[in-house]
């Protein structure tokens, strides 16, 4: 009994962690490191140099800022879903649900008691805060402070899917130092260093003994953390002063987590306990921009990113024996996504912003998760930029996401603990408000 919790919760809780800590440009890798450029779609985003902020968008770009400069700001999420078309049954080897011997077949013996009230993720403040110092015309230096990487979910206690995954909350908090160096009019480099650390805890209950009562449930749970350092690259070419073209690359970021896992009774007794690794690669990306000066009040951009998700084929566990826990199919593949946007300079202090982005997923229909259950997205954006005097602009932004309707569709065994198993499938429709705002002060 106690192996098998060890299994089933482990490879349930460390594989949501890997899904969360890679996945909202197509799954939950996070967008939100400018509210400026939010405004329009992030459409610009390793080519428009409007503030601070490029240091996270393309280093290059720093050489081009004409003085030292800090943009901080964050972005609230507000996130709603809604579950239909629920079916969660409790299933029993047939065999045993005949009275005689196990033959292996699981079949259904009845409903999973609890409700499908949706609305899982909490809303949550993504801040972030940047710096960018030129030191003369050809050379900078810059240095960021920003969130990559994260994602919360949080079900309901009598949540029918509990036995699947109840709760999840994994965040990523990265720092870089950077510099540029402008080789002339045209062409600029920059690279960063990035320090990363990712924390995570993550629940799923399993049923006592034959007993589906959430109230009998045992709560099982993984914590960890770890720190690991990636970087990024960046070019900016201008054949044109009103033509920037940007490019940047960001590395992957192999970490190893350690963890503990633990089972507890409603009573509070441990029923098991035991350490955890995993290793986990967030995977490479890259992101390419074109922002066009169309006359001198008008810009419009265009976006594309490409993450490399084809590496995340599998989720490989091991416990404190160096034992294989788990060893999960993932099969992603890789996600593009493209914005397109612009900017409208109505008044000498005011700047009004719009931009669409179209953001694809790398997850499949067999593998999707009641932790993640994220499809392809459409995004519509928003935003201002006022800068009442020359050393100070305040920038805000709206965006509004939605995705297609998707579903899970998952099935779990837990008959070694005497408890059956259990299905659950359910249709998902998701949509997220998300207001910004940033201060950027000039020196």
């Amino acid at each position: 009994m106690h192996n098998k919790f060890k299994k089933l919760a482990l490879a349930a809780a460390v594989a949501a962690a890997a899904f969360a800590s890679q996945a909202q440009a197509g799954g939950y890798q996070i967008n939100e490191q400018s509210v400026s450029g939010q405004g329009y779609g992030h459409a610009g985003r390793s080519s428009n140099v409007e503030d601070a902020t490029i240091v996270y968008g393309n280093p290059a770009g720093m050489s081009f800022l004409d003085r030292a400069q800090i943009s901080a700001g964050g972005t609230y999420l507000n996130v709603n879903s809604e579950i239909s078309n629920v079916q969660a049954n409790r299933t029993l080897d047939s065999g045993l649900a005949q009275g005689g011997a196990p033959t292996g077949a699981q079949v259904p013996v009845g409903e999973v008691p609890g409700g499908n009230e949706g609305d899982m993720v909490p809303g949550s403040l993504i801040p972030y805060a940047f710096y960018a110092h030129p030191v003369n015309e050809k050379l900078a230096f810059g240095f960021g402070v920003y969130a990559p990487f994260g994602s919360k979910t949080d079900y309901e206690d009598d949540f029918q899917g509990r036995y699947f995954g109840n709760y999840t909350e994994v965040t990523v908090a990265s720092a870089q130092p950077t510099v540029s160096y402008r080789f002339n009019d045209q062409w600029s480099v920059g690279a960063g260093v990035t320090y990363n650390q990712v924390e995570g805890e993550l629940h799923r209950q399993v049923p006592s003994e034959q007993t589906y009562n959430p109230d009998a449930d045992i709560d099982s749970r993984v914590d960890g953390d770890d720190d690991a350092w990636g970087y990024n690259l960046g070019v900016i070419y201008q054949p044109a002063p009103e033509t920037t073209l940007g490019l940047t690359y960001r590395s992957k970021v192999d970490y190893e987590l350690e963890g503990d896992f633990s089972a507890t009774d409603p009573m509070g007794n441990v029923v098991q306990s035991d350490s955890a690794n995993l290793d986990l690669t967030t995977p490479e990306t890259v992101n390419f921009s074109l922002t066009q000066q169309m006359s001198d009040r008008l810009k419009l951009m265009f976006g594309a990113s490409w993450v490399r998700w084809s590496q995340f084929e599998e989720i490989s566990v091991t416990g404190s024996q160096g034992n294989e826990i788990t060893n999960e199919q993932q099969n992603y593949s890789n996600a593009w996504a493209f914005a397109t946007g612009g900017e409208y300079q109505l008044t000498p202090t005011l700047a009004l912003r719009a931009g669409v982005t179209l953001d694809n997923t790398p997850s499949n229909d067999n593998d999707r998760s009641v932790r993640i259950p994220s499809d392809d997205r459409r995004i519509f954006s928003l935003g201002a930029g006022w800068t009442p005097m020359p050393d100070l602009t305040l920038d805000l932004a709206y965006s509004y996401l939605t995705e297609r309707g998707t579903f899970v569709d998952q099935e779990r065994d837990d008959s070694l603990n005497g408890a059956g198993g259990a299905t659950y499938s359910a249709d998902y429709k998701n949509e997220a408000h998300g207001f910004g705002a940033q201060l950027t002060y000039r020196f």
